[in-house]
């Protein structure tokens, strides 16, 4: 065997050449191409004495070798190997800030903040708060017009709850305030605001009813002339007929006007009670003023006497049904009303 081939046993000496052995227990440093410093670990006295007199003897077999090899020859050298190309030097990543543990409190330079330590003062981005959404409705008012808006709302509201108790007081059976206040709820529900069952009843009205009226006129030259029969529902009903909004007045007033005279007086047309009388004067203003406005011979004189009648004919059954009824109007025709003087003068014009 040559002096410098390693004994695969043999481990490097604290200090000496290859293939000195060193005995059991000799502390190693560790490679340094292992990723870790080599630790010191603690020696004794006597460890370290037979460390240093292995060294010496490796030091002396190390030169008795180099004797011996003096006289053989010298080993050709090994060809140079090329060089490898350096690698293009991989840019620095930039440190990433240390993130606080969920939940706690750090402060700046990843200390934990001290109980009742002062949060950090915000830059000027996060000092920036956002700004308020703007104000809608009657917020966005002035103070002014806010009291303006309240008071409104309050006298509906109050007009509301007064228009249902009036409602509810006419549909409810006789009770202590209906005998005490019960004109006082007539004349706020009647006409206008009268309460009927007709379309939800066992047999709905299966009939058609024209009011039509015809006045007498006393002319310029003082002569009197009675008119033709106007048919008001027609004329309600033509403006009615294609009109997408039509107007309360031409579909409910002339109708729901007919409807209470009908129920406040008798089959002989004779009035009941007061109800009646007020049904009467209601009916003579309507059809006054219709006159006025649509017929020329009313417009040129002034009007002194009006008739009004109505004309119901029957709503004929489908072709499938067995049921027959006649088709012919039957007329119901009331006497002859006198007109006041403020409406003759035209005061309903």
């Amino acid at each position: 065997m040559d002096a410098y081939d390693e004994d695969p046993e043999a481990r490097p000496g604290a200090g000496g050449p290859a293939g000195a052995r060193l005995p059991e227990g000799a502390p190693v440093d560790k490679d340094p191409t292992a990723g870790a410093p080599a630790v010191d670990a603690p020696v004794s006295a006597d460890t370290r004495a037979t460390a240093d007199a292995a060294g010496r003897e490796g030091s002396a077999a190390g030169e008795d070798s180099r004797d011996a090899d003096a006289g053989q020859p010298a080993q050709p050298a090994q060809p140079a190997q090329p060089a490898q190309p350096a690698q293009p030097a991989q840019p620095a990543q930039p440190a990433q800030p240390a993130q606080p543990a969920p939940g706690a409190d750090s402060a700046p330079g990843g200390r934990q903040a001290a109980p009742g330590a002062c949060a950090p003062q915000a830059g000027p981005a996060e000092a920036a708060a956002p700004h308020p959404a703007p104000r809608t409705g009657v917020a966005a008012l002035s103070p002014r017009y806010q009291v303006a808006a309240a008071l409104a709302l309050a006298v509906v509201g109050v007009a509301a709850c007064v228009h249902l108790l009036m409602v509810f007081l006419s549909l409810a059976p006789a009770n202590t305030v209906t005998k005490q206040h019960g004109r006082a709820v007539e004349q706020w529900v009647y006409p206008e605001f009268e309460q009927n069952w007709k379309l939800f009843a066992p047999n709905p009205l299966q009939q058609n009813i024209a009011v039509q009226v015809r006045a007498e006129v006393r002319m310029k030259d003082g002569t009197l002339r009675t008119t033709g029969w106007r048919d008001l529902s027609a004329q309600d009903g033509a403006a009615i007929d294609g009109n997408l909004v039509p107007s309360h007045t031409q579909q409910n007033e002339l109708r729901r006007a007919w409807d209470f005279f009908v129920a406040t007086h008798t089959a002989d047309n004779r009035p009941v009670g007061m109800r009646g009388s007020l049904s009467e004067q209601y009916v003579s203003r309507i059809v006054v003023m219709r006159l006025y406005r649509t017929d020329p011979i009313s417009r040129d004189g002034v009007i002194r006497r009006v008739q009004v009648r109505a004309s119901t004919t029957n709503v004929q059954p489908p072709a499938w049904s067995r049921e027959r009824v006649s088709d012919k109007p039957v007329y119901r025709v009331m006497p002859w009303w006198t007109v006041t003087a403020d409406e003759a003068a035209g005061g309903v014009r």
